[in-house]
């Protein structure tokens, strides 16, 4: 995977009409299928082969000492994404830099030698996605956008509309109809253009598709600003790699929908090691999916390189993308690493919620859940090497998804209130 493009079209902001450093060191848009490259802008499929584009850059001399002067969010690697200068000076939610926790009493529990919990649900909305929201906001206001949109499983359209709302830009979010009522309400109280449709995720992402299409000034976070938006997870291995000091994990287990997550949680960590910041080592990638939306997993077990679409079932509704736009680059990323991909039941998912808040102090939604649930189980079946230093990414607050567990935990009794009646607990 090339990162790096070494000749640049100077002429491409004159031509495209962007302000100079609109887009930061990236120079162009990149086909990961064909290669071949158009200039920046709302692109996100290659005119030769229908790839899927991502940015290119040409980095420049970066330091360890650079970065940790910065501000305390993902604008402090900056020289590493596409967003100008002077971004800070542009309302936004200022994601990033969460907490990375050792989860000493869980790699007890699970009996690892050394276990990292990033933990993303404290970001501005309680989600990761606060992260590449940030990154499109700023595509979107560089590209004079009038309408700032997505089609979400949950926490993206919380994102946006918050973003939205601080940027002062229209926001429209698109939401499957049968999404939990938290997330409902999360994403309402930030804009009062919340449209729910009928159908799945993959219903609402065609729709999303088509108005885009159609409708000038739009710009859909996870469509035609796609290559901006998911450059955002980059900050993820960023972060990690700079909280372990300066270094890489062995092992990182990362949740799947899409895929962009995993994809460019790696793409950062080959960003660090090309310009220097971290030293180069072996490091194993591996994917975590619920079972009613696994098809990556499924892929990857059988051994096949096609991604066979399904219709999502399962409480881990911000994973249940049945046909995940970057599954076969997870594929590969876990394979060429060592790494795998695997899924677990919906029973599994909450008693993971369960274990990572009685152990840790941390209240994960479903797709955390999945994630240190998927973790467990690559332990128990002897997939990942429980000797080697591990991360997981918690990617966002429980409070999300109360009604997965609600049905799971809650009072141990109802008591008189007398001490007769407390002793007789056995407490």
């Amino acid at each position: 995977m090339s990162a790096v493009v070494t000749e640049v079209e100077s002429d491409t902001t004159a031509r495209s009409g962007l302000r100079e450093g609109a887009f930061g060191h990236a120079v162009a848009l990149s086909c990961r299928e064909c290669g071949h490259r158009v200039d920046l802008g709302p692109f996100y499929a290659c005119p030769e082969c229908f790839g899927p584009l991502e940015i290119a850059y040409e980095f420049p001399r970066v330091t360890r000492e650079e970065i940790e002067a910065g501000p305390r969010n993902i604008w402090r690697y900056k020289a590493l994404l596409p967003v100008p200068a002077d971004i800070e000076q542009s309302p936004n939610m200022e994601p990033g830099f969460t907490r990375l926790l050792k989860a000493n009493n869980l790699a007890a529990e699970l009996g690892l030698a050394k276990l990292w919990v990033k933990d993303d649900s404290t970001n501005p909305t309680n989600s990761f996605k606060d992260r590449v929201v940030a990154c499109a906001l700023s595509a979107a206001r560089e590209l004079d956008a009038k309408v700032f949109a997505c089609p979400s499983t949950g926490n993206l359209a919380n994102a946006v509309a918050a973003a939205g709302a601080r940027a002062g830009i229209k926001t429209v979010v698109f939401i499957p109809s049968n999404l939990e009522t938290p997330k409902q309400v999360n994403s309402a109280i930030y804009t009062e253009n919340l449209v729910a449709v009928d159908g799945n995720y993959d219903d609402v992402n065609k729709l999303a598709s088509e108005i885009a299409g159609e409708e000038d000034g739009w710009a859909f976070v996870n469509v035609n600003v796609r290559p901006y938006y998911a450059e955002g997870s980059k900050t993820l291995g960023y972060e990690i790699a700079e909280q372990l000091g300066w270094r890489l994990p062995d092992q990182i287990v990362i949740p799947v929908a899409s895929g962009s997550q995993l994809t460019k949680v790696h793409k950062a960590f080959q960003e660090l090691i090309k310009v220097g910041l971290v030293e180069d080592k072996p490091y194993k990638v591996y994917g975590a999916q619920a079972t009613g939306c696994s098809p990556v997993s499924v892929a990857y077990k059988t051994g096949t390189d096609a991604i066979r679409p399904v219709k999502p079932d399962t409480i881990a509704k911000s994973l249940a993308i049945g046909n995940p736009a970057d599954g076969i680059y997870v594929l590969d990323i876990c394979r060429e690493t060592g790494g795998a991909v695997e899924d677990i039941t919906d029973d599994e998912v909450r008693a993971a919620i369960v274990l990572l808040a009685r152990t840790e102090g941390i209240f994960t939604e479903t797709a955390g859940g999945t994630t240190v649930g998927c973790l467990k189980k690559l332990v128990e079946t002897g997939q990942l090497d429980p000797e080697l230093e591990t991360v997981v990414i918690n990617t966002g607050h429980g409070l999300k998804t109360l009604d997965a567990i609600a049905d799971t935990v809650g009072a141990r009794a109802t008591i008189a209130p007398t001490y007769d009646a407390f002793q007789a607990l056995g407490i």
